[in-house]
C-alpha cells in the first residue's frame, strides 16, 4: 500500500494518466466492495436489528396501551355495576325500613287498642264495685235508720235531722 500511496502522490505531480485513472477506479471499486462487505453490511444489519427492536417496542407499547384501555373500560364497567348494586341495596334497605316502620306502627296501634280496652274493662269493673259498695252502704244505712226509727218514734223534724246526720256520715266515709 505504500507503493500505491507513493504512486498516487507521484501521479498527482505529473498529471493524470489514463492508466492511473483506471487503476484508481479499480482500487476504488475494491475499496467499495470491502466497505460493503465489512462495514456497510454489518452497519445495515445493526440498523435492521435496531429497526426491528424499535418496531417490537412500538408493537409492545401499542399492545400495552390497548390492554390498559380495555382494563380501564372494564374497571369503569365494574365501578358502574358496583354503584348500581349499592343503589339497589340502599333502595331495598329503604323499602325494608318503611315496611318495618309500618309494621311497628300497626303493632303499636294494636297494643294501644288492647291497652284501652283493658283500661275500659278495669274502669267498668271498678265502677261496678263502687256501685255495689254504695248500694251496700245505702242498704246498711237504711237498716240502721229503720232500726233507729223503730226504737223511737220521731217527729218530722227529728226524722229530717236524722237523715241529714246520716247523709253527712255517708259523705265523710267517702
Amino acid at each position: 500500500m505504500q507503493s500505491l500511496a507513493g504512486m498516487l502522490v507521484l501521479g498527482a505531480g505529473a498529471g493524470f494518466q489514463p492508466g492511473d485513472i483506471l487503476y484508481q477506479l479499480f482500487i476504488f471499486l475494491i475499496l467499495l466492495a470491502l466497505l460493503r462487505k465489512f462495514a456497510w453490511g454489518p452497519f445495515i444489519d445493526v440498523m435492521k436489528e435496531r429497526e426491528d427492536h424499535i418496531a417490537n417496542e412500538i408493537d409492545t407499547a401499542e399492545k400495552n396501551r390497548t390492554d390498559a384501555e380495555r382494563m380501564s373500560k372494564e374497571a369503569q364497567e365494574d365501578l358502574k355495576k358496583t354503584r348500581q348494586e349499592a343503589h339497589q341495596i340502599i333502595e331495598e334497605a329503604r323499602k325494608t325500613a318503611k315496611t318495618q316502620e309500618q309494621d311497628i306502627i300497626a303493632a303499636a296501634r294494636v297494643e294501644s287498642d288492647r291497652m284501652k280496652d283493658a283500661a275500659r274493662q278495669e274502669i267498668e269493673t271498678e265502677k261496678d264495685k263502687a256501685i255495689q259498695a254504695l248500694q251496700d252502704q245505702v242498704a246498711t244505712l237504711s237498716v240502721q235508720i229503720a232500726s233507729k226509727v223503730i226504737e223511737k218514734e220521731l217527729s218530722d223534724q227529728d226524722q229530717q235531722q236524722l237523715i241529714n246526720d246520716y247523709m253527712k256520715e255517708l259523705g265523710e266515709e267517702r
